[in-house]
């Protein structure tokens, strides 16, 4: 098994890409060991020392360090973490993966369907490509709230994607939008 690895625009995460699907649709963010429980993969890769953050992709895993320790020391158990786990046979996942938009209805439904809608054509998939995910979290008032996961969350570069680069994209093609906002969970 060969597994790539990536640098991400945030320098405490790096991406590996272990060539065969690690969730195939959908995320699973792990903001710290407590959250892995329903994964074996996840809770493997903490148990690595130093790993902070774990995030599945459809074919990737996103690890985040701790800022005391240093990729190079951690990067090999990291590879092997994920080598053993997908050598053994065992689950990614165990039971079913929540769903990655929070839900929303009421009088704005038809906004929030569009918000939804552009954030799955055009900002998740150039999100995963740094190793991360946003999803919506709520729209209320003008302000849509969303969720930075994996790479994305912590990253330098965050504030600015989310400004200039998805605020615009939204406010463009949706008139109701007029800011946007990360949410933490």
């Amino acid at each position: 098994m060969f597994i790539q690895t990536e640098s991400t625009p945030n320098p405490a995460t790096l991406k590996f890409i272990p060539g065969q699907d690690v969730l195939g649709l959908g995320t699973a963010d792990f903001p710290n060991a407590d959250a892995a429980s329903t994964s074996p993969l996840a809770r493997r890769l903490f148990q690595v020392p130093g790993v902070a953050g774990v995030f599945l992709g459809s074919d990737f895993i996103t690890v985040t360090k701790a800022d005391d320790v240093e990729w190079q020391h951690a990067k090999p158990e990291i590879l092997g973490a994920i080598m053993e786990h997908f050598q053994s046979g065992a689950a990614v996942m165990e039971g079913e993966a929540a769903a990655a938009h929070a839900a929303h209805d009421g009088p704005d439904s038809e906004i929030v369907g569009q918000i939804k809608e552009l954030l799955d054509s055009r900002v998740r998939p150039a999100v995963a490509q740094d190793g991360g995910d946003i999803t919506f979290h709520g729209f209320e008032r003008g302000v849509v709230y969303l969720h930075m996961k994996g790479a994305c969350a912590g990253c330098p570069s965050s504030t600015l994607t989310l400004k200039m680069g998805i605020e615009n994209l939204l406010r463009h093609y949706i008139p109701e939008v007029t800011e946007v906002r990360p949410v933490a969970l």
